[in-house]
């Protein structure tokens, strides 16, 4: 049966770079392991031949030639034998060529390994006026980053790290124990597969540095709490060329002294005079908006909520504005002089003589009360 183009079977361009190919590579990879899909013969055969295009186009000399000749050259440069994985070659092997080289592990053919960069979380207060409406926030990072004086190589200017003697730059080595043989990561090199013998002065030879990075972080109108804002690559720096890793801006929104937030619902307690709250009248609400009047009936009781419809938060993920919930505090006079208080005990004196008919509240209250006591005689 015909082989399929190698850039086909990557799904890559013929141009494409090593990197693109790379990551071509690990996706796929990734899909078709026989460890994730265990008894799928299809799956297995089409990670052998991902694998195989992958040596081919990652060696440049395999890869010229295989530009310029096709499967054909190749099979002659092996004397008429396939390319892929030998007969013998276990799937623990590809499993380290291949999560190895994803995950940090090492990968034979002389390559060192590559390691991706941590992510970070970072935890930012917010104000309620810049979750609801959005912002634009500076915030400092202190982070692992490459050092700039060796590019990450963690050598001395000048100089390159060379090869380690003991893993040969696979950054593995084999160790036999009984019938098995275990891969582990090089002691030596510590899995990097380079030794740096003249480390760069600034890093000490470890090719990244702690220092605090300043980024610019947009905030989209509604965030909540707990919702994340991801910045890709904005992590600690990677190992050996390796990716920088993710930050993950966390959003804490801090009490505000008016409003109250429940998603998109907004609610707040507004306080009321007596007089108003018994002859009726117009207040003033504060909303995120600025001012709005508000009708108070006559007659309104403590408590009773009013709703002002789209004076709440529109959600980050979409949907309707929320609404702004007041709720009505009757606020008792304090430090009355005395000509008020003579004033409210006979304006008291004159609703009690109308035998609690300003009062029904009051009137069913006890009235409640005094059947409770009447039934525990019994």
């Amino acid at each position: 049966m015909s082989k399929r183009d190698y850039y086909t079977v990557l799904d890559v361009a013929k141009t494409a770079s090593e990197a693109d190919i790379k990551k071509a590579y690990r996706r796929m990879a990734m899909k078709f392991h026989p460890d994730r899909n265990p008894d799928d013969k299809a799956a297995e055969e089409k990670f052998k031949e991902v694998k195989e295009a992958y040596e081919v186009l990652t060696d440049a000399g395999k890869r010229a030639t295989y530009d310029q000749y096709g499967h054909a050259g190749l099979d002659q440069q092996r004397g008429g034998g396939g390319a892929g994985m030998n007969p013998g070659e276990a799937f623990g092997d590809i499993f380290g060529d291949v999560f190895g080289d994803i995950f940090g592990g090492g990968r034979r053919g002389g390559r060192s390994q590559v390691f991706r960069g941590a992510d970070l979380r970072y935890d930012l207060e917010l104000d309620l006026n810049e979750a609801v409406f959005g912002a634009s926030v500076e915030i400092d990072v202190p982070k692992l980053c490459e050092c700039e004086t060796c590019k990450g190589s963690g050598a001395a200017k000048g100089s390159t790290p060379s090869t380690c003697d003991a893993c040969h730059g696979s950054g593995q080595v084999r160790i036999s124990q009984g019938f098995f043989q275990l891969q582990q990561a090089c002691p030596r090199c510590r899995g990097s597969g380079k030794i740096v013998k003249n480390p760069c002065d600034t890093c000490l030879g470890q090719g990244r540095i702690r220092r605090s990075k300043k980024l610019s972080v947009k905030i989209p109108a509604g965030v909540d709490n707990g919702d994340r804002i991801r910045l890709g690559g904005e992590g600690e720096a990677g190992r050996n060329g390796g990716p920088g890793g993710d930050l993950y801006v966390e959003v804490r929104v801090r009490e505000h002294e008016i409003f109250q937030r429940d998603a998109e619902h907004l609610s707040c307690e507004v306080p009321v005079s007596f007089a108003t709250a018994v002859l009726g009248g117009t207040i003033i609400v504060p909303t995120l908006d600025g001012q709005v009047s508000l009708k108070i009936p006559a007659e309104t009781q403590s408590g009773r909520v009013f709703r002002l419809r789209d004076k709440g938060v529109k959600p980050v993920r979409g949907g309707a504005r929320g609404d702004l919930f007041c709720k009505v505090m009757v606020e008792t006079p304090v430090k009355l002089r005395s000509e008020q208080r003579e004033l409210l005990k006979k304006f008291d004196e004159s609703l009690r003589a109308d035998d609690h008919q300003h009062t029904p509240r009051e009137e069913g209250f006890f009235e409640g009360v005094k059947k409770f006591f009447s039934g525990a005689d019994r």
